[in-house]
């Protein structure tokens, strides 16, 4: 049915985005039916992405801006001494280092300026991506306030990766219906999502892909540290079907703020190859965490002020009826281990390491609305190959 439907799509006189917003971004229309339009440069995407009119934005390649604004010769610490390859910090604004690593060797480093100043995105657009190798590269994305926004089918790769607060691929500070989905965050100097103070409510991060391998990592182990990170006072997110890949942390990290509340759904994702920890409940943020495979994953949850609540049994599902409505769906936690005949073997574990001890069925108190109680996750079993074969750019083209 699925490719009737795209070729059917392609007759249309307006490009509209695949699929229909789930989760909290139900509702999303983005461009609507503005007519599609490809910009013709870099210039012209910037303004299209920043202005006040509905538009429905289709890149046709890669639309790189790292070197656009030339290079900045500036002041870095190095907080981190490990080896091989660590990042650096850059000193923006001279206080940076002063205000968090006070206590790390200086230096001087040349970066790209454009990842240090991200492309506004305004209200009713959709930003949307044909074919597999399309995007945009060397500068990311930022949401301010503003809402109805659909990005899909885009790679967002490259932005200073040797250097951390050197651009990151999404921040949201402050939004409401926002769609992002298919999309592939590879090489990001900081965040590849983050979300600042104001609240991202009715907003999904679904079928993504966060490729954390690289060269350069805060932990010196080739995995990003600084995958997602969900900050905002009032946040409601769904965050389901993603590929979190060789990260190790911030996967993501949620709250971290006294006096305020964050509702986060974190359902049927893939967590694989994670050297460090995966889940981050600060103060403030209720995570409700089902249906989800973690495999290979160092610490899944790490221990926290946050309430989550993380079922692996079935009587710890069945917990869920009493508040949802319905029984949640278990979680997979397995680690891999080589035996001496090199055979590889999944075996299930309450934990790949570390504890669920903070786990609160008070968490689920958060996830009372329709939407939450209305959602049915997929079995975790069935997790790994269905976000394989459907997440990140070129599945929905």
């Amino acid at each position: 049915m699925l490719p009737l439907f795209l070729s059917l799509m392609s007759l249309l006189p307006a490009t509209l985005a695949v699929g229909t917003p789930f989760g909290q971004a139900t509702g999303t229309t983005g461009g609507g039916s503005a007519s599609a339009a490809t910009p013709s440069s870099l210039a012209e995407l910037t303004t299209w992405l920043s202005d006040s009119t509905a538009r429905t934005i289709v890149l046709t390649s890669v639309f790189d801006f790292t070197s656009n604004e030339g290079t900045t010769t500036g002041k870095i610490c190095k907080p981190w001494t490990c080896s091989p390859n660590p990042q650096s910090a850059i000193d923006q604004n001279e206080v940076r280092c002063e205000n968090y690593e006070s206590g790390a060797a200086t230096g001087t480093a040349t970066y790209y300026t454009a990842g240090l100043t991200p492309l506004k995105v305004g209200s009713n657009k959709t930003l949307l991506g044909k074919g597999s190798n399309v995007g945009i590269k060397g500068k990311g994305l930022k949401i301010t306030g503003a809402t109805n926004i659909i990005i899909q089918n885009i790679r967002i790769t490259d932005i200073n990766a040797e250097y951390v607060w050197g651009g990151d691929a999404l921040q949201i500070d402050g939004g409401s219906y926002i769609w992002v989905d298919h999309n592939y965050f590879q090489h990001i100097g900081r965040q590849m999502v983050v979300t600042g103070y104001g609240a991202v409510t009715h907003t999904t991060f679904s079928n993504n892909v966060f490729n954390g391998q690289g060269t350069y990592s805060a932990t010196c182990n080739g995995c990003h540290y600084w995958a997602a990170y969900f900050t905002g006072g009032g946040d409601v997110i769904t965050f389901a079907l993603n590929y979190m890949y060789m990260t190790s942390g911030r996967g993501p990290k949620l709250g971290g703020n006294s006096g305020y509340y964050q509702n986060i759904h974190i359902y049927n994702n893939y967590f694989v190859s994670i050297a460090g920890h995966a889940l981050d409940p600060g103060t403030g943020s209720k995570v409700l965490v089902e249906g989800n495979y973690f495999n290979t994953v160092t610490t899944p949850v790490l221990s926290d002020s946050g309430e989550f609540y993380l079922p692996q049994t079935s009587s710890e599902a069945s917990a869920c009826s009493s508040t949802l409505g319905r029984s949640c769906v278990t979680n997979t936690l397995c680690v891999v281990l080589s035996v001496t005949s090199m055979e590889r073997k999944p075996i299930k574990h309450r934990l790949s390491s570390g504890s669920v001890s903070g786990a609160a069925a008070n968490a689920l108190n958060g996830f009372t609305d329709s939407v939450s109680k209305g959602i049915s996750p997929m079995a975790a079993s069935s997790v790994g190959a269905y976000v394989q074969a459907n997440a990140g750019v070129g599945i929905i083209n």
